[in-house]
């Protein structure tokens, strides 16, 4: 099961859901990565298993995961259907802004953070993060890919 992920910017809007799914994920519209052969080639140099819409491009990329659907769900199931596990943790552990490490806040928290419940701080972005509206959305959302 891949672990570092391309996402190619057919399918950028997955990138937030693998983040909170805790994969490494680069997308190449915030890594400027625009042709085909400098996708092909950070994800080679990379290690990383590119996830793509296009044809051509997975065709030309060894390990690469051709998604078909246009929806985020249809590509939710694609995905957990070659082999990429689609659930949270227990715990966040990377930013889905910038890909970052996450770690839990001891002590400060950011005051709109609702009382009693777990912050984490992104390492790079410093963004903040608690399981709250978003965090059970995209939940409902990748239990829906499951019934």
């Amino acid at each position: 099961m891949p672990r570092q992920l391309l996402l190619d910017v057919m399918v950028g809007k997955l990138a937030t859901y693998l983040r909170m799914c805790g994969y490494d994920t680069v997308y190449a519209g915030e890594a400027d990565l625009e042709a085909d052969a400098a996708i092909r080639e950070r994800a080679h140099a990379s290690g990383r298993t590119l996830v793509t819409r296009d044809r051509d491009l997975a065709a030309s990329t060894d390990g690469a995961i051709l998604l078909t659907d246009r929806e985020i769900e249809g590509q939710l199931a694609e995905l957990q259907a070659h082999g990429v596990d689609i659930d949270l943790p227990s715990e966040p552990e990377r930013c889905s802004v910038c890909n970052g490490r996450v770690d839990a806040v001891d002590g400060e928290r950011p005051e709109h953070a609702p009382d009693g419940v777990a912050v984490w701080q992104c390492r790079d972005c410093g963004q903040f993060f608690w399981k709250g509206s978003h965090w059970e959305q995209v939940q409902e959302t990748i239990d829906g890919i499951f019934e």
